[in-house]
């Protein structure tokens, strides 16, 4: 089955996953469904509700991605509910009593949903599932890789199609999905033979049992399975290789993220020649980049610590701080007029220049304006005087 994440097509298909964006830092994830498979009583079939209003997954399905889908009304009180069954101890129906209830029952379930009908206000906009939506919308089991952090370190361990990837610490599930992009460059076929186009692929690494098996089903959900093999294991003592610990076969390795609280406890196998004989899960033809992500500086000064001892190279430390910047539209100029987002100055300094020679001009016309005021003045002073004397 093709990945939402990577191959989405056009439109939202039945059965897979979707992101409904109702603002910048608000999304939801789910699975679109023809039918309530929960049997939550809804004549429209599956619906999510939000704050935005109810949404039949029927208007969903079928419609280009990023559209914008109007709310419907959906009767979100008694029928979407699930009625309580009460049956006192004292209250024994008969067998035939039953019968008829469950039949009656199954009557009053729709099995082809009603149409929705728009509500007056209220919309989503549904889009496709990203890795980087799924970051901002996932269930947290652990503390996730954010974008600003993994798009830098896939970068830097030179993540690109067609490599093979070892990340160990899986959590949540938001680097394998970015780093599963990253390698992305085909999906595996078992009908067709065997070439020599290296297909990514991304081996993922849980020590935490729960963790491991949920993060396997997200995958195998999300049509990831063929790019990603998750195993259960603790790489500290029972190393990377795919299949038996210590015994398997080497996933020929070019990149490596380890997410770990002691990661300097997991390099004794990575290297070129393990010490037990074992085979070296790293890629013994091309060169291999490694990232550790601690977030304390004591951790990272062991790591570097035991990096050195067993002989990788290059190694440095970078700090990212992601901050984010709030843009507005502004315009700049004198002859702005004062409105919403104007700042009342020049924008360089031509106009700059423009504007203290008009002012210039203004003033010597000012000024010239007030002497021919003061002359008109003194005439008729003058005058007045004159005509004082003549008549006396």
């Amino acid at each position: 089955m093709p990945s939402p994440f990577l191959t989405p097509g056009p439109t939202a298909k039945a059965d897979s996953l979707a992101v409904l964006h109702l603002r910048r830092n608000l999304l939801i994830p789910t699975v679109l469904k023809t039918h309530d498979d929960e049997n939550l009583g809804y004549d429209e079939g599956k619906v999510t509700n939000t704050r935005f209003g109810s949404f039949p997954h029927s208007t969903l399905i079928g419609q280009p991605w990023g559209s914008q889908i109007v709310a419907s009304k959906v009767d979100t009180g008694s029928r979407g509910r699930k009625l309580s069954q009460k049956q006192p101890s004292s209250l024994k129906r008969k067998a035939d009593e039953m019968d008829t209830s469950e039949a009656n029952d199954d009557d009053s379930i729709p099995t082809t949903p009603r149409t929705a009908v728009a509500a007056s206000s209220g919309f989503i906009h549904l889009l496709p599932p990203t890795p980087e939506s799924w970051t901002a919308s996932l269930p947290h089991r652990t503390q996730v890789v954010y974008t600003p952090d993994y798009s830098y370190i896939l970068h830097r361990i030179r993540a690109r199609p067609g490599c093979r990837l070892i990340e160990a610490g899986a959590g949540s599930g938001s680097f394998t999905h970015a780093a599963a992009r990253a390698v992305f460059n085909g999906y595996p076929s078992p009908a067709e033979p065997p070439s020599n186009k290296h297909l990514g692929k991304v081996y993922s690494f849980e020590f935490h049992a729960q963790r491991a098996s949920k993060i396997r089903e997200e995958i195998r959900d999300h049509g990831l399975d063929g790019i990603v093999d998750v195993s259960y294991r603790d790489v500290y003592n029972e190393g990377f290789l795919v299949g038996e610990p210590l015994k398997g076969e080497s996933p020929r390795a070019n990149a490596i993220f380890l997410d770990l609280p002691a990661p300097w406890l997991a390099l004794k196998h990575l290297v070129r020649e393990p010490i037990d004989g074992s085979p070296s899960p790293l890629d013994p033809s091309l060169p291999v980049h490694i990232c550790t992500f601690s977030p304390c500086l004591e951790q990272v000064q062991r790591t570097i610590s035991a990096l050195r001892q067993h002989d990788w190279v290059s190694i440095s430390m970078v700090e990212v701080n992601h901050r984010q910047i709030e843009v507005r539209r502004e315009r700049y100029g004198i002859e702005g007029g004062g409105g919403r987002g104007t700042i009342p100055g020049p924008r360089n300094v031509e106009e700059s220049v423009t504007r203290l020679r008009d002012i210039g001009e203004r003033g010597k016309a000012f000024h010239a304006s007030q002497k021919m005021t003061t002359a008109r003045a003194v005439m008729v002073t003058v005058t007045v005087r004159a005509a004082k004397k003549v008549q006396k």
